[in-house]
């Protein structure tokens, strides 16, 4: 074989279409786009038209609701917190907040706060410190082996942009503006 000998696999390469030359082509008159209008430009597809007809989409109820003000919490069990610290994981010794629980694995990530729940037994003493609350029977289990739970306040992300808004009740009137 010689550097001359070279070619392509035959088949491999083929030549360009000359499309728009005639009846007799092949690809004549429309080109091979089929016809006018939209459909023929290149990168349209319309998703969900339906020929007129009312799409799928909009025939299907709404529901739900989703808050745009609502904090998503990461959520974790007495029983979990035990194990962790069965395992040795977790110190009970020290207080037990957001990142050592993210350290420990404990939780994925802190989202919003985190949230504790009642489900499990806890044997240990402990002190939590975290946002986003805990069930009141989460409470009385932690205090009952002799712990403390502090829930401190949490940036909410999100509309308010982690500032705190001031909240008018509704029977409450506006201060009135005095002149000068």
């Amino acid at each position: 074989m010689k550097l001359n000998e070279l070619k392509p696999k035959d088949g491999s390469i083929t030549g360009r279409m000359r499309v728009g030359r005639g009846i007799g082509s092949g690809k004549g008159k429309t080109s091979g786009k089929g016809q006018k209008g939209q459909k023929s430009r290149s990168g349209v597809s319309i998703k969900g038209f339906e020929g007129g007809q009312t799409p799928l989409y909009k025939r299907l109820p709404k529901r739900g609701f989703n808050n745009p003000f609502g904090k998503k919490l990461a959520t974790i069990s007495l029983g979990r917190l035990q194990e962790a610290i069965d395992n040795k994981v977790i110190d009970p010794k020290k207080t037990i907040d957001e990142e050592v629980l993210v350290k420990a694995k404990v939780i994925r990530r802190k989202k919003d706060g985190v949230r504790l729940l009642g489900n499990g037994e806890l044997k240990a003493k402990i002190e939590l410190k975290i946002a986003g609350g805990a069930t009141k029977s989460a409470i009385a289990a932690v205090e009952k082996a002799g712990g403390k739970v502090e829930i401190i306040e949490a940036k909410i992300k999100g509309p308010s942009k982690g500032k705190t808004a001031k909240v008018q009740a509704k029977d409450e009137k506006p201060a009135a503006k005095t002149k000068k």
